[in-house]
């Protein structure tokens, strides 16, 4: 935990208001473990001796030095002249502009009116109450005990290109795939080809998994699941090429390259595109299966990635004439 200090490092002054009561019962021992603390409370067992002057101690020292005025109320301290004196409204607007006020609340007591719009401190065990004084401890010293701020997790600050209708997390997560099968001749992706990579980026298992379903349901991938998981999945010809559209410069002349060499030349095979165009054999296949799902060429899938060419429609060579 990072403990941020607000204050100077002075012993802050606290003047406790209460009724003679609850003195016994609860605030000396609450008054000794704040100046066991490192704050100065003012208690008047402690301050005034025979001879002194009530208002020129209490007024004088006690609340005008203080820099943080505690109420205890308590059903004794609500109904006592000197204490509803010390609530009026008028004295605890005054005091609240040098001041901060803490009431704290025994009994389950009703909060006065003027207290209402202050968050006060229940404290309900007289004899075991650490959480309630580290809490009262922190407001005195300025203190808020609360974890450090983190950084951002890195896939949440990654520039990426936007893909149509996803989310950042979906279009990260899908895109670290496109690019794994770039790499390779067909458009399969295994989990833990691009696990590590996503781990480290801080994307959990939880993220990872549920991106994966919306990507199946939008027809990005087309999912194999396994115990509810998905370990495997193949990118569509539909994902593709709107992953190629946002991430590959000049996609659109790559796939007019593409069409003109299989118009021009006789090639036979996707393999002797990707040796004459010099585009990864991913791609290549990608456009081929684009032109096949659009009617414009027939082919076959052989062993090995290897897609041979059967057929070139006319509807795709007057597209280039």
């Amino acid at each position: 935990m990072k403990k941020t200090k607000l204050r100077p490092s002075m012993n802050p002054k606290v003047f406790i208001s209460h009724a003679s009561e609850d003195k016994e019962r609860f605030v000396v021992n609450f008054a000794s473990k704040l100046r066991a603390n490192g704050v100065d409370a003012w208690l008047d067992r402690w301050e005034m001796l025979p001879g002194d002057s009530l208002v020129d101690k209490i007024f004088g020292e006690g609340i005008k030095e203080a820099d943080s005025f505690i109420i205890v109320l308590s059903n004794h301290s609500v109904n006592k002249p000197w204490v509803r004196e010390e609530l009026n409204a008028s004295f605890i607007k005054r005091i609240g502009k040098n001041s901060k006020i803490i009431p704290i609340v025994l009994d389950n007591c009703t909060v006065p009116e003027c207290l209402q719009s202050t968050i006060w401190e229940n404290i309900n065990d007289h004899q075991n109450y650490e959480e309630n004084f580290t809490r009262i401890l922190n407001s005195i010293l300025g203190v808020f005990d609360k974890p450090a701020l983190g950084l951002t997790p890195s896939y949440a600050t990654t520039k990426i290109n936007e893909i149509q209708d996803l989310h950042k997390i979906d279009t990260l997560i899908f895109t670290q795939a496109c690019q794994n099968v770039l790499s390779k001749s067909d458009k399969s992706v295994c989990l833990s080809d691009i696990y590590d990579d996503l781990k480290a980026q801080k994307i959990s298992d939880e993220d990872i998994s549920e991106s994966l379903e919306v990507l199946d349901s939008k027809g990005y991938i087309k999912a194999t699941k396994a115990g509810g998981i998905i370990p495997f999945f193949i990118i569509t010809t539909f994902g593709f090429d709107q992953f190629a559209r946002a991430n590959i410069d000049n996609y659109e002349e790559i796939v007019n390259d593409i069409c003109l060499k299989l118009i021009n030349h006789s090639l036979e095979n996707n393999a002797d595109v990707a040796d004459m165009t010099n585009h990864p054999l991913a791609l290549v296949n990608h456009v081929f299966n684009l032109l096949e799902n659009h009617g414009l060429i027939k082919i076959a899938k052989l062993m090995g990635e290897l897609y041979q060419i059967i057929n070139i429609s006319p509807e795709l060579k007057r597209m280039f004439r």
